[in-house]
């Protein structure tokens, strides 16, 4: 199983939020870039970056930013939040070299752009699917689509999307473990790769998510407290 760890994107800073809330925000780097080079040290293959006013807003403010990160590192780099458009995913894909860009919103809003850019892109186009109370939310987690959860995945897979991102928000930046029934029955219904995402705290998380069998799990606030070692837990998932 792949370790990512997560680098969260508020004006230009490395931050973390709780349970989504952009009220609950707290600062970790001023110079984000300089993380990519601790995570490339510890044995990380890839990065996972969002950019939370993107999510909310649907713009790019952090793009060049994070085309110049992709730029100075060699890990793999897949991108979330504001991807609504044709145009941005070009432009992060094709423009800031990223390998991967991770639709959201759009996913649910617009199935038919995500159609299009997995004709296009084919794997370098994953789908993000947070959520909260079994729907699917949006804006950067402040909506609720009012759509199952279950059901929208099924959806993503028929439209030939081959990775999930999925983030249960009542467990993210929580420190209170990953939700392994959640993410044991997507592994089971689903046959694209499973991110998990929200909630891993610590080596047990890890190694309970291994057993299932997901292709990887994303680690934020649990090594940004000092609570999990991101070597550790990349020895563990192996």
């Amino acid at each position: 199983m792949l370790i990512i760890p997560a680098i969260d994107l508020y004006e230009g800073k490395a931050v973390r939020l709780q349970k989504g809330d952009y009220a609950q925000m707290k600062v970790y780097e001023e110079n984000p870039a300089r993380l990519l080079t601790v995570f490339k040290q510890e044995g990380a293959q890839a990065v996972h970056v969002v950019d939370l006013q993107g999510a909310r807003d649907g713009q790019t403010p952090n793009l060049k930013l994070i085309a110049k990160m992709k730029e100075g590192t060699d890990l793999k780099m897949q991108v979330g939040g504001g991807i609504r458009s044709m145009d941005i995913v070009s432009r992060y894909l094709e423009d800031a070299r990223v390998d991967r860009v991770i639709i959201g919103t759009a996913a649910v809003t617009d199935p038919a752009f995500v159609e299009r850019a997995v004709r296009r892109y084919q794997d370098r186009i994953a789908v993000g699917v947070d959520i909260r109370d079994g729907k699917v939310a949006i804006r950067g987690w402040t909506a609720d689509s009012g759509l199952e959860a279950f059901a929208f995945c099924r959806r993503m897979e028929e439209l030939g999307v081959k990775t999930i991102i999925s983030t249960d928000i009542s467990r993210d930046g929580m420190l209170e473990g990953a939700n392994s029934e959640l993410y044991q029955r997507l592994s089971e219904e689903l046959s694209v790769h499973i991110i998990a995402s929200g909630g891993v705290s610590g080596v047990d998380d890890v190694l309970a998510l291994r057993r299932l069998g997901l292709y990887g799990a994303i680690v934020g606030k649990a090594y940004y407290e000092g609570r999990l070692s991101l070597r550790i837990a990349i020895e563990a998932a192996v």
